[in-house]
């Protein structure tokens, strides 16, 4: 592992796949009555949050406290951040306290890399989403659903997502979780095709390692995953496509398309929901759609992450071994 996680780019398939086993060990702790390990005792991880959050903020507040750091959280909102404070300023003012671990979301993209780079701060950097750019946390916890639903929890250990094909359909142009999940699903050997408006796709989508379609319908028929993603009215400055009702009817998955995929098939989206837009209330609350599962297995993933960042070379959970019989 390296020191910072910055982009899903930058994860081999070995980091991959490492992240995923130990997610899995996470797991595990989470069936036991305490759910506390005292991997990251001494340790101060700082939530670095610009940007509201509800998922990925208490997750890795989850994360944090059953291994148990200490867990400082920081919201621009009510800070000196809402003064004009700069980044560099706050960043000096964790590195003054000692800090060990910044977990930073933020609106600008490329704010956690500048962070990790300009050494401004001694601390271990984990991107928790940067504009438009990418969340790599969030395409690792939807690679080890997948994982877990499509090859199962022990069977896929050791595995990757080697010709699983993978959909991912909606607003690519503002999804940094669409960026960081082509670039990690390609890494697990997966195949990746994007369906979304012609006005939806980013300049340039032709050189990722994936395929385009417009066509919703045609790509469900071989889909091992459909991952929905929620329209971004917050980063829009102009109409995108004429009606939400347009939208709905050729983008959103109701019941009869999700009829039209394969058995085993699921259902992803990495929230908040907009239900009668791009999902409806009846596959939403469906057992192929996967919502519930990702939040649970995003506090493992995040777990896993700031073990292997933070803990050193010790298991990551430790086995009681049998009594030998003399």
């Amino acid at each position: 592992m390296q020191r910072h996680l910055i982009s899903a780019a930058d994860l081999t398939r070995d980091d991959a796949v490492l992240i995923l086993d130990t997610a899995e060990e996470m797991a595990r702790v989470a069936d036991r009555p305490i759910k506390k390990l005292p991997t990251l005792r001494g340790r101060t991880v700082v939530n670095l949050f610009f940007e509201d959050s509800t998922r990925t903020r208490i997750s890795f507040e989850a994360a944090e406290k059953r291994l148990s750091a200490d867990v400082i959280n920081f919201t621009a909102k009510g800070s000196s951040v809402s003064k004009g404070e700069s980044l560099k300023d706050t960043a000096q003012t964790l590195e003054a306290m000692g800090v060990d671990a910044v977990v930073i979301r933020h609106g600008a993209s490329g704010a956690p890399y500048r962070l990790a780079t300009s050494g401004w701060i001694d601390a271990h950097v984990i991107n928790a989403g940067d504009g438009t750019h990418q969340h790599p946390t969030q395409a690792l916890l939807d690679a080890f659903t997948m994982r877990r639903r499509l090859v199962g929890p022990d069977a896929g250990l050791g595995k990757d997502l080697d010709g699983r094909r993978v959909t991912l359909v909606g607003d690519i142009l503002h999804s940094r979780v669409a960026r960081s999940n082509v670039d990690l699903l390609h890494t697990l050997g997966a195949e990746v095709t994007l369906v979304a408006p012609p006005t939806l796709l980013p300049v340039g989508v032709e050189t990722w390692p994936c395929e385009v379609s417009y066509d919703l319908d045609s790509t469900l028929t071989k889909s091992d995953a459909v991952m929905l993603l929620r329209v971004q009215r917050e980063r829009m400055n102009a109409a995108f496509f004429p009606t939400e009702r347009e939208y709905s009817r050729r983008y959103g998955l109701d019941g009869d398309r999700m009829a039209k995929m394969p058995d085993h098939a699921i259902v992803m989206h990495p929230g908040p929901m907009v239900r009668g837009m791009e999902i409806t209330a009846e596959v939403a609350d469906s057992d192929r759609c996967t919502v519930v599962e990702q939040v649970t297995n995003g506090v493992s993933v995040r777990m896993a992450v700031l073990y292997l960042l933070l803990g050193g070379a010790e298991p990551a959970v430790t086995h009681a071994r049998p009594i030998e019989e003399k």
